[in-house]
């Protein structure tokens, strides 16, 4: 039997400035780096001992898994970056506040943009700043793969890559997996763990700092799952 822990980030500036953030590349606030803190001292309680931890390109994530690992003593242990992982991208909401986008597009429609499955948000453009092409990050990736703007729906497809081909291959030589990831990431691999529907994936939230363990067997079923 294996462990796969999924740990959402910590609050960042953004989230502190009530703004929409997705790929942008934001760092923790001091509550942030408090919760990973935390998650991490939660985790040694526990006696979780992760062999290897996957996060995204996002500092954000970055960060949460290295503090918490800290805590842990486990700092010297692999990890793995992959974009596959990032937030979802809110296309043009990015950067916006989010009770001032809800008075000027109106509260229904922003919360459809944020809770729907299969809706995108307005879409960026390719000369916009925002756009990831211009991000030394993603240098790698063909245009294709660059998104201008994300549903739901769209984040699972690209973590289901992540998921398949680094994953489920590390929880089969590891007992623990640590994820330090996004709510919207992290929604994903809860959705392809518990083989929710759109219906049910979009009504669960993830409360940042708060490690969620899933026990799973070799074939990946999950036998039991709880927050510590």
């Amino acid at each position: 039997m294996s462990k796969i822990i999924l740990l959402r980030h910590g609050q960042s500036q953004w989230n502190l400035e009530n703004r929409f953030t997705g790929w942008t590349d934001v760092e923790l606030s001091d509550k942030g780096r408090e919760e990973a803190a935390a998650a991490g001292q939660a985790m040694k309680r526990a006696g979780l001992r992760s062999g290897v931890c996957f996060t995204s390109y996002l500092r954000r994530a970055i960060h949460t898994g290295q503090i918490a690992l800290a805590e842990m003593g486990l700092d010297w242990i692999p990890m793995v970056k992959d974009w596959h992982l990032n937030e979802r991208h809110y296309g043009a909401l990015q950067g916006l506040n989010k009770a001032e986008t809800a008075r000027e597009y109106g509260e229904e429609q922003v919360k459809i943009w944020r809770r729907s499955y299969d809706v995108r948000p307005p879409q960026l453009k390719d000369e916009d700043p925002r756009f990831p092409g211009h991000d030394a990050k993603y240098d790698l990736l063909s245009l294709a793969e660059l998104p201008h703007g994300e549903s739901l729906e769209d984040t699972i497809g690209r973590v289901r890559a992540c998921w398949e081909e680094l994953i489920v291959p590390a929880a089969h030589r590891n007992e623990v997996v640590l994820i330090a990831a996004h709510g919207n990431s992290l929604r994903a691999l809860a959705m392809l763990m518990l083989h929710l529907t759109p219906e049910q994936i979009v009504s669960v939230e993830i409360p940042t700092g708060k490690p969620w363990v899933f026990d799973v067997d070799e074939r990946m079923n999950v036998l039991s799952e709880r927050y510590i």
